[in-house]
């Protein structure tokens, strides 16, 4: 019997201050932060600089942080590496091996994922899915495997990309391989509870919400937008129209109901309305939200997100289009205390009012870009932004 099934009233499986930055995109994977109190605007360059890493390696995850702790990806020499760091002083607390060296000469080596901290554990997927569970208190791997190897996995182009889904006792990844495009873990042990489905992985991370009584997954893979039942694996729906052949990588995003998925590659996003019963409504189809390897955030009605290039204001439930702006360039946003904070794919950050009224933008610094763009998203935890650029991660001072 699966024991994914959390408490009803729980979206999300990580319990965590609403200060912390404990995975993907944030507490509740949607990309926002709860705090207050923060900077209404920055200096011409930039907030106050804490401290800056040097030595992560290569790779493209972004940090999850937990307490007085930092936890990132990346690749050292011959191999990929979970690392700790301190948050007060950026001081490297430990690294523990956590899969094969990953190339890519076109789009850049390394992790693609990132870490996943539930309480004393975090679970970890490399690029060639080595997926990992170890003590955050000094790195102790509790269990492993490679999702290649134990279900048949198809590892995408560019690499495992998603990161682990914490949902109750689950722990819920997307091998990709015939039978097992989903599996769900018992993250204590790693057994396998369930396995779902045969498409191939896509580059997204899953994200759980509950439609009525069902305690569900909404989850993006190479060939469709899915839901499964989070207690056995059983499929809910499955929309073809908004995945593209080429790459779909942005989150799901669940509210109220609905439920939002967007590629690029000239697709576009759609709105779904699933039902109890089994019949899932489309409530719109465009092309004015074309999220790439960014997830859209949702502030009040409005979606805003990077359509392919373009920084871009949408309501949620009709898909009308408020705004449009070339803004930082191309690249990921998150949101804090009536503002977005993005980073485009130059190195260029900026702070954006999130409102539908217009693009207002209040302050702007860069920082350097080496032989990558800068891919990774934003995270704001306690009072501090955290910006990565490959094996540099800066932290910044972003309280009042």
């Amino acid at each position: 019997m699966s024991r994914c099934l959390g408490p009803i009233l729980l979206l999300f499986a990580i319990i965590a201050p609403a200060a912390d930055w404990p995975q993907w995109l944030g507490p509740n994977r949607d990309g926002k932060s709860a705090e207050t109190g923060l900077l209404d605007s920055w200096p011409k360059g930039g907030p106050r600089l804490l401290w800056k890493a040097q030595d992560l390696g290569e790779g493209f995850s972004a940090p999850a942080i937990a307490g007085d702790r930092l936890y990132i990806q990346g690749q050292q020499g011959g191999q990929e590496l979970v690392i700790a760091y301190d948050v007060h002083t950026g001081k490297q607390l430990w690294k523990t091996p956590a899969g094969k060296p990953y190339s890519e000469a076109e789009h850049g080596n390394g992790p693609r994922g990132t870490p996943t901290v539930d309480g004393a554990r975090l679970y970890a997927l490399s690029a060639d899915g080595t997926l990992v569970c170890l003590e955050t208190s000094a790195g102790k791997r509790v269990w492993g495997m490679n999702l290649v190897e134990r279900f048949g996995g198809r590892p995408p182009k560019s690499g495992y990309s998603e990161s682990p889904l914490v949902d109750g006792g689950c722990l819920i990844a997307m091998p990709g391989g015939p039978t097992a495009a989903v599996v769900a873990l018992n993250k204590s042990t790693g057994d396998l509870l369930w396995k779902s489905q045969n498409d191939e992985p896509g580059f997204s991370s899953a994200i759980a919400f509950d439609i009525g009584a069902t305690h569900a997954l909404a989850l993006l893979t190479a060939e469709a937008a899915i839901g499964l039942d989070a207690k056995d694996g059983a499929l809910l729906w499955r929309y073809t129209r908004v995945a593209n052949r080429t790459a779909n990588i942005a989150t799901p995003l669940a509210h109220d109901g609905y439920v939002f998925f967007s590629t690029d590659y000239g697709t576009g996003c759609v709105l779904l309305r699933p039902a109890p019963d089994g019949k899932t409504a489309e409530v719109y189809f465009n092309r004015d939200m074309r999220n790439h390897y960014t997830t859209s955030v949702l502030v009040g009605d409005y979606l805003y997100g990077f359509s392919s290039e373009i920084l871009t204001a949408m309501e949620f439930k009709t898909g009308k289009v408020a705004w449009k702006d070339r803004s930082v360039g191309k690249g990921n946003c998150i949101y804090a205390d009536q503002h977005l904070y993005c980073m485009g794919e130059d190195g260029a950050v900026g702070l954006i009012e999130a409102t539908p009224a217009a693009y207002k933008e209040v302050s702007r610094f860069e920082i350097t870009r080496g032989a990558f763009n800068t891919w990774t998203p934003p995270a704001l935890a306690n009072g501090q932004l955290y910006l990565r650029e490959q094996t540099n991660l800066y932290c910044y001072n972003v309280k009042r």
